[in-house]
């Protein structure tokens, strides 16, 4: 149940965080699409955020909710400020269930989700809908992260952690073959332009407002420290639906205001793990999420044994193990993404560290 629920508050006068009228709702005056944007203590940042959907092409064809998860900062204060409708939960709880509270109050047939630090561009929620063919179900936009500098801000940009899980993944649930995608994935180009997948972020998503609410809505027991509900959906929804259910739209861009402290990025990556160890327990057709490249490199070190040439040609191995960082650095004429296969090994160490450490969790749960 919702703790407490705000009046839709005055959208601010600023010029900049104006909408722009170019479409009108639909002839009974509801919108076309709502966006829930959820926060926990996002103040500072969340007002970026709805300026940005404020200045939305569809202008009064769209209904912002904010879903304030039990802040303790002057978040819904914020979102208020923005005309947003704000419902609040009294204590926090979780990502999923924050989104859900904002799908029961949508009153467009489409629902679309929005992180807090993410700034649309102006079309994003039209070509979001542009995408809803028929037999369309939900639609995924590209996610840019946004770069202030520096290192690590340069290898999200070269190696983005919300492109969208490609269709051929749901053909076969074979070790083997994933293994055979993942190699490829490393080393070939990645495609483009609008086309199906087997799932998509869904800080960047829509969806048929419907259909989630048939689907139940995103699965509650993935909490916030784990993360997988918006891949258990997408999941859920090809398994409903089938093939074709879902798509991409590049052209739906946000621009995502990513932490690129290493610690953060470690953390998303246990947090990925074990969002993945819990979808791995709940369902019999997927297999398990564990990246053998840093056992391989460990491995090769112990055997190395200290002996300088050996140690040499175990670190220049995951050149060859992730080969696209080469490339970059050709393309760029820069060495810095000569790193990046290296942050990857950390990034997938930290992935099966977060898997062992959620399957260990819903095992004591089961047990």
């Amino acid at each position: 149940m919702l703790s407490s629920v705000s009046h839709t508050a005055p959208t601010r006068d600023s010029e900049d965080d104006s909408p722009n009228v170019d479409s009108e709702p639909s002839a009974d005056g509801s919108p076309r699409i709502s966006v829930v944007v959820c926060t926990l203590n996002g103040a500072r940042r969340l007002g970026r955020c709805l300026a940005a959907v404020r200045r939305q092409s569809l202008g009064e064809g769209l209904q912002l909710i904010v879903v304030d998860d039990g802040s303790t900062d002057n978040s819904s204060e914020v979102a208020a400020a923005y005309g947003a409708e704000v419902i609040r939960h009294a204590a926090n709880r979780g990502l999923a269930a924050a989104r859900n509270t904002g799908i029961e109050a949508a009153r467009a047939p489409i629902v679309a989700t929005l992180d807090d630090d993410c700034e649309p561009e102006p079309e994003w929620a039209e070509r979001l809908l542009g995408g809803f063919a028929e037999g369309v179900v939900g639609v995924g936009g590209l996610a840019v992260p946004a770069s202030d500098g520096g290192y690590f801000a340069g290898y999200l940009e070269r190696n983005n952690p919300l492109l969208p899980l490609e269709i051929d993944l749901a053909s076969n649930t074979g070790i083997a073959y994933r293994f055979v995608l993942y190699l490829l994935r490393n080393a070939r180009a990645l495609p483009s332009g609008e086309r199906a997948v087997h799932a998509f972020a869904t800080a960047n998503g829509a969806f048929q407002t419907a259909v989630l609410r048939k689907l139940g809505g995103f699965d509650e027991r993935f909490r916030s420290e784990e993360g997988g509900e918006d891949l258990d959906l997408c999941l859920r929804i090809g398994d409903e639906y089938g093939t074709g259910a879902l798509r991409f739209e590049p052209s739906a861009v946000i621009h995502h205001h990513f932490d690129t402290d290493p610690r953060a990025l470690l953390s998303r990556c246990r947090s990925y793990g074990m969002g993945a160890a819990r979808l791995y327990s709940q369902r019999t057709d997927i297999p398990p999420t564990i990246f053998p490249f840093p056992g391989l490199i460990a491995g090769l070190l112990v055997w190395s044994r200290g002996r300088a040439s050996r140690v040499a040609a175990v670190l220049l191995l995951p050149q060859l193990l992730f080969s696209k960082g080469c490339r970059n650095a050709l393309q760029r004429s820069s060495l810095a993404p000569l790193l990046d296969c290296y942050v990857k090994l950390a990034e997938e160490a930290n992935l099966n560290i977060g898997f062992t450490m959620g399957l260990w969790r819903c095992r004591r749960r089961q047990g």
